[in-house]
């Protein structure tokens, strides 16, 4: 009886192996049919993790993404932190979970993000920093507009604008954010120091629309001899624009930051004075074309500038 099985068993055997050999991919174990698509095609999936939708800035550099990422077959993850830091440590943790390729990140807070950075660089995932920096950790690239310049940029159009004199107002953006620490900066190397100029107030209003109106109406409220202020961005310039108007005060050179669409139909409606351009939609593609080339292990330089401009009446 052994003798009559053992061929029986290896010619079974020879039969099941020639007949797996040909089955297609189709056929193919429930394990690797389960596999992620991005893994079987080769598609490469990049995080971007904005501080906020709800801001037309951030939206046009969300649109630089996908327009970029479209165009050259990559997967775009976007999520949302709606200005809150703890929201964005959580939205990265789940892009890491995700195991996306590469995190481009906007920063609520610069150094907020620094350990959830360095979860992901740990887990051997790339960072690029997007129009804020990271503070604490280290990324693989910063792209970003010289806000510094950009400070200085409005600092010496506003002085321009008064004549070298008046009394000014400073709004800045969130706290902690390097954006308003770098545009602050430029500012003040160009008013600070100078007899005439007097800053009356240096008041928060978070990149807020809302809140740049209600902190403008408060401090007009205390002084109402007021000649420029500069904002940190459109959104609060053009709140600001709004209580300036209320109050009916006259001849105030409001200056603001990004070129939104709305803050350029006022320059050139004559209202707001000056804006200085950004490119977001630039940044945002920028990030893209940066994270192809880390996902394809491509050196990359640290910091990637965008050109900055200054739109006026």
């Amino acid at each position: 009886m052994n003798r009559i099985l053992h061929p029986l068993l290896a010619s079974l055997l020879v039969f099941g192996i020639a007949a797996c050999s040909k089955q297609g991919p189709d056929s193919a174990a429930p394990a690797a049919a389960s596999a992620p698509a991005a893994a079987a095609d080769g598609q490469v999936t990049v995080g971007l993790a904005v501080s906020t939708l709800n801001n037309p800035f951030f939206v046009s550099l969300r649109k630089g993404a996908e327009d970029e990422a479209q165009k050259d077959g990559i997967k775009l993850i976007t999520v949302d932190a709606q200005d809150d830091p703890a929201k964005q440590q959580a939205s990265v943790e789940d892009l890491i979970q995700k195991k996306v390729s590469v995190i481009l990140i906007n920063p609520t807070d610069s150094a907020a993000v620094a350990n959830v950075v360095k979860e992901a660089t740990g887990k051997g995932i790339k960072v690029v920093s997007l129009d804020r920096s990271v503070n604490g950790a280290e990324v693989s690239a910063h792209i970003a507009s010289d806000n510094v310049a950009g400070g200085k940029m409005a600092g010496e159009f506003l002085l321009e604008k008064l004549g070298g004199k008046g009394r000014i107002v400073e709004l800045e953006g969130i706290a902690g954010s390097s954006a308003a620490r770098e545009r602050g900066e430029g500012f003040h190397k160009v008013v600070d120091g100078k007899a005439d100029v007097k800053l009356l107030a240096k008041q928060p209003a978070d990149f807020d629309r809302a809140k740049g109106l209600s902190v403008m109406e408060n401090i007009i409220q205390g002084n109402k001899d007021i000649q420029g202020v500069f904002a940190h961005n459109d959104e609060m310039a053009l709140g600001a624009l709004k209580a300036i108007q209320a109050a009916g005060l006259k001849n105030v050179v409001v200056v603001g930051f990004d070129a939104t669409a709305d803050a350029v139909a006022a320059v050139k409606a004559g209202t707001l004075a000056a804006t200085v351009q950004q490119q977001p939609e630039l940044i945002g593609q920028y990030g893209i074309q940066t994270a192809k080339k880390l996902a394809a292990g491509q050196s990359v330089d640290k910091f990637i500038p965008v050109p900055l401009n200054l739109i006026k009446q």
